[in-house]
């Protein structure tokens, strides 16, 4: 029997109170029951949020004892690689883990059986056969080009292209279990499990005498990477199961890569803007201020998660409301999600100002370096949250090559920047271009949804109905 928190209400509280809190009891249910779509989404997104912070919190207690234990130099190589490794294999999905999202509640909905069969296996192994060619010649080429790396980062970047299948499995299979919301069995394994195994192995080889190098780091990582991909994968398939029985399949593998194509250029150029500051602090700094600049970055990803969650949860909403071509529906749900997303984030970024220098602390007292770039970094957090997940918008309604566009210009924004301010300022100049880019990136993101689709995405916009959208050019 479900907990109804109107009938609690009615039961305990008296009758003009109760009618007065009525409505938003009533949104509570509608928000635990998931009685209609909009509902679902806002779960998700709270299951999503949660996920997140409760990784945040594992991902900081972690990231502090391996600077702890490694010292800043140490860190800094670790760092540097995981990024480009978790960038790589990102990226070596070629937008799949995406276009599932898309496809799956389209197939079902026109009860497409065999096609959906057809694109949740052709999107695995696309993703695991692809990113280890990838890591082959990764790692070969880091080999053949040794003279010219520093010595310090070969051996590490080789052992960490190990990593690179199971990290493309794991975003895989994360969009696979976002396509029918169930967000537990999508963020769980990537932002909970596996950095607790990569804690938990880390400790194992540091107990039993391993030196805590950036080595032993990412052989923890690979080790966690493994068996948490494979696990979240018989989940996966157990759940499907229950969605659609085995059958035949049909490929549409033009089609779908057609539509992967420009969501990979989008997802591709947002994640390396993501992480861009982390390689290029990296390419002109040595490790300890790449150690100092990604224990900042770390403790700004509790306000990016904000975004991160609300995205899980519209994305599958986007794609069910464009197919029902409900403009002034649509529309709405679209500012809906920007006001998810901007007042979390914005009260997250105040608490993060204040307490950012013990936070930081606890990496070592030379971390506390970054403290000040935190005040730079959040201005351009809390632009990119006004405007919600709009390039998730523009990928489920079929403006790929428009987002990609932007968020191409945006990257040359930023390495542009980094290249300029960096070798000046140092982290400093770090901050500055990754926030003027994030600002640039909120607004021509805004305007594009707007004149694109016909919708004002951002966070003070009023409830007037949605213009007719432009078609794609």
């Amino acid at each position: 029997m479900r907990i109804s928190a109107v009938r609690t209400a009615d039961l305990l509280l008296p009758k003009r109170l109760s009618e007065q809190l009525n409505p938003w009891l009533l949104r509570l249910d509608q928000l635990f029951d998931g009685s209609n779509q909009h509902a679902v989404a806002q779960r998700v997104s709270l299951i999503a949020f949660s996920v997140r912070i409760f990784s945040a919190m594992i991902a900081l207690i972690s990231q502090v004892i391996f600077a702890r234990w490694m010292g800043q130099f140490e860190y800094g190589i670790f760092v540097l690689v995981w990024v480009t490794v978790v960038i790589l294999g990102n990226l070596s999905c070629l937008g799949f883990q995406t276009t599932v999202i898309r496809f799956v509640p389209e197939y079902l909905e026109r009860g497409q059986l065999n096609h959906l069969r057809g694109i949740l296996f052709t999107s695995k192994i696309f993703a695991v056969g692809l990113t280890t060619l990838v890591a082959l010649i990764g790692a070969a080429g880091v080999y053949f080009f040794r003279d010219r790396l520093e010595s310090y980062y070969v051996a590490p970047f080789i052992a960490g292209f190990i990593c690179l299948p199971m990290i493309a499995l794991g975003d895989t299979l994360d969009g696979t279990a976002r396509s029918r919301s169930w967000a537990l069995v999508a963020l769980t394994p990537t932002y909970i499990v596996r950095p607790i195994l990569t804690l938990i192995v880390m400790s194992i080889g540091h107990v039993t005498g391993f030196a805590p190098t950036a080595m032993t780091a990412i052989i923890s990582a690979i080790i966690a990477t493994y068996a948490t991909s494979l696990f979240q994968f018989l989940v996966v398939r157990h759940r499907f199961k229950a969605v659609v029985e085995p059958g035949p399949r049909t490929i549409e593998f033009g089609h779908w890569f057609a539509v992967s194509l420009p969501i990979f250029l989008v997802e591709g150029f947002f994640f390396l803007l993501t992480n861009a500051d982390v390689l290029m602090v990296g390419r002109f700094l040595d490790p300890e201020k790449v150690a100092t600049y990604f224990a900042t970055v770390k403790l700004l990803a509790l306000v990016h998660f904000v975004y991160f969650s609300v995205k899980a949860g519209a994305a599958q909403r986007y794609s069910e409301l464009m197919q029902s071509h409900n403009q002034a529906e649509l529309g709405q749900f679209a500012r809906d999600t920007a006001r998810w997303t901007f007042w979390p984030s914005l009260a997250m970024a105040m608490l993060l100002l204040v307490a950012g220098k013990p936070l930081l602390y606890l990496f070592g007292a030379q971390f506390t370096d970054g403290y000040p770039l935190l005040f730079i970094m959040v201005i351009g957090v809390v632009a990119r949250a006004s405007v919600g997940p709009a390039e998730s918008l523009l990928n489920m309604a079929g403006r790929q090559n428009i987002c990609a566009t932007v968020y191409a210009v945006t990257l040359v924004v930023n390495i542009c920047l980094s290249m300029l301010l960096i070798p000046i300022y140092g982290l400093t100049g770090a901050a500055c271009a990754t926030a003027f880019s994030m600002v640039f990136e909120a607004a021509t993101l805004s305007l594009t949804v707007y004149y694109r689709l016909g919708i004002t995405m951002f966070v003070f916009a009023g409830r007037s109905e949605a213009k007719p959208a432009k078609e794609e050019i």
